[in-house]
């Protein structure tokens, strides 16, 4: 098998909620992780759980409203913990699969080197002392 082997549907979805691919598939991973979408697919693999268990709450003999307002809160927490937990959980992932963890701050983006460019013209480089500071890492 090449480096660039990709799952079949089982491995995936095993792979999806926490499994480790084997070491052959480490480039898919990487893409997976890393490459364009990955918070979408992120945010999507997340989704879906939560989705599944409020589900149930939509079946009970409720008005409409009253269904809101038992699951939409609860959903858009699990979101917006899910979207806070993006980097780290991508992080663990890419490590879980005998990868960088620090590919995840490889790709910025455009806005990003251009703020940097230009602190950079105005401020000068960052001490050396203050190079711990440059991964977002929070472990």
């Amino acid at each position: 098998m090449t480096d660039s082997a990709t799952p079949n549907a089982w491995q995936r979805l095993a792979y999806i909620y926490g499994r480790r691919l084997p070491a052959s598939m480490r480039g898919w991973v990487k893409q997976d992780l890393t490459g364009p979408g990955a918070v979408r697919r992120h945010m999507i693999r997340m989704a879906i759980p939560s989705a599944l268990v409020l589900a149930p709450l939509w079946l009970l003999d409720a008005p409409v409203p009253t269904r809101i307002e038992m699951t939409v809160p609860i959903f858009i927490w699990a979101l917006l913990m899910a979207m806070a937990l993006n980097k780290p959980w991508r992080r663990h992932r890419l490590a879980q699969n005998g990868l960088d963890m620090n590919l995840i701050d490889t790709r910025k983006s455009k806005r990003a080197l251009q703020m940097e460019a230009n602190y950079l013209a105005n401020h000068g480089p960052r001490p050396e002392e203050a190079r711990w500071q440059s991964n977002s890492s929070p472990f």
